[in-house]
């Protein structure tokens, strides 16, 4: 009966060091979720970039968009005096894949883009990242942003 109480407390003990560790990776992850959130809000052009891997594949209503021609777009948008006055995230759900450095993030977004002539554009999307922790960072492998029509 000892050997297997004692058996049982190092199972417990080994799934309780799991869930700290994920607890670390996960916490790292929502900063990185939460920064890339605000550099979007805040219209830093250049941190929000820097979240996307270099390989990166992005999805938007139309299809893929070339991470080049996206920059160049959000850089442009910013120099003529547009650009995003609200991003709100919601209901976000985080999912860490066994071994810890890929997780998907899924959330709804509420957005308010400003035209450089001063009209703006409210959307409801949803949203799903699957990050990467690359050399000690998370990155964005894959974005796919979807809008949502008033009736669903």
């Amino acid at each position: 009966m000892r050997k297997i109480l004692s058996s049982l407390i190092i199972v417990l003990m080994s799934f309780s060091a799991m869930a700290e560790h994920h607890g670390v990776e996960k916490g790292d992850l929502r900063a990185a979720i939460k920064g890339f959130d605000h550099a979007y809000a805040n219209n830093d052009v250049e941190k929000y970039f820097n979240y996307y891997a270099d390989e990166a594949t992005v999805y938007f209503g139309d299809g893929r968009v070339d991470m080049a021609a996206y920059h160049e777009m959000w850089t442009g948008l910013m120099a003529a005096g547009g650009g995003v006055e609200l991003n709100e995230m919601s209901d976000l759900q985080v999912q860490v894949m066994p071994g810890g450095d890929i997780a998907i993030a899924t959330s709804f977004i509420d957005n308010r883009t400003r035209a450089p002539d001063g009209t703006t554009s409210t959307s409801r999307a949803f949203e799903t990242d699957v990050w990467q922790k690359m050399g000690g960072k998370w990155k964005i492998i894959s974005l796919h942003y979807s809008g949502i029509t008033p009736q669903e």
